[in-house]
């Protein structure tokens, strides 16, 4: 790892759950020595950062020269607070993990009232019926869409017809009962969608469709809505 990334990876520690962090759980997290926390944790004050603590009672990031202040009204931070934790019951493994971990960067961000108020929210998210979990890495679906590449993977209808598919990904949805991927079939010709749990083998090919996807997906989204329900 180079000492750019270990740096980043070090602030992101420092951001994470409730300080002080002490330099052996911040060396357990990251792989190297405590002696190469110290030195970090200086290479990170010089930078800017604003480190409380040392050797032996722990660190706590007071001020981070690399985030702006936040500012939220009480209303918006409930806000906030209930679409991650809805993101943390329906999204894929990895959209899960992230939403916890935006949780813990917002709540470390925040004033020390409205950090409580984080903690102790009155408004929640749960699912007693939850989508079904994909059969594809989502995060490499995710980055195929963004990088507007083509992919292409099996598929099993609701009939149990497999067919393979190569597509333009343009959205990935979720709903109530299943997360879907809105795309571009080259095998039919047309806007698709396709249920994330029937999907298999996905394989991210170099075939770029950039830069259409925003008008592409804008396309597809008039025409599932004019559909009859």
């Amino acid at each position: 790892m180079s000492r750019t990334a270990r740096l980043f990876q070090l602030m992101q520690a420092l951001r994470s759950g409730p300080p002080p962090h002490t330099s052996a759980a911040l060396a357990q997290d990251l792989g190297v020595s405590p002696r190469t926390i110290h030195r970090d944790i200086d290479a990170l004050r010089g930078l800017g950062a604003v480190i409380d603590g040392e050797a032996g009672f722990g660190f706590t990031l007071i001020e981070d020269a690399t985030l702006p202040p936040l500012g939220f009204t009480d209303d918006e931070l409930e806000a906030l607070v209930l679409g991650l934790r809805e993101a943390e019951l329906i999204g894929d493994p990895d959209l899960s993990h992230a939403a916890s971990q935006a949780l813990r960067k917002l709540q470390g961000r925040l004033p020390p009232r409205q950090s409580h108020r984080l903690t102790h929210a009155v408004l929640t998210a749960t699912r007693f019926d939850r989508p079904e979990p994909p059969t594809i890495p989502v995060a490499t679906l995710r980055a195929a869409t963004w990088d507007e590449l083509a992919v292409t993977f099996g598929y099993t209808d609701m009939h149990g017809a497999q067919t393979q598919r190569t597509v333009y990904p343009l959205s990935i949805v979720y709903m109530d009962r299943s997360s879907v991927l809105i795309a571009w079939c080259l095998l039919r010709a047309d806007v698709r969608v396709f249920r994330l749990d029937r999907m298999r083998d996905l394989v991210v090919t170099s075939n770029s469709f950039r830069p259409r996807r925003v008008p592409m997906l804008r396309d597809a989204l008039a025409q599932i809505r004019a559909q009859p329900a």
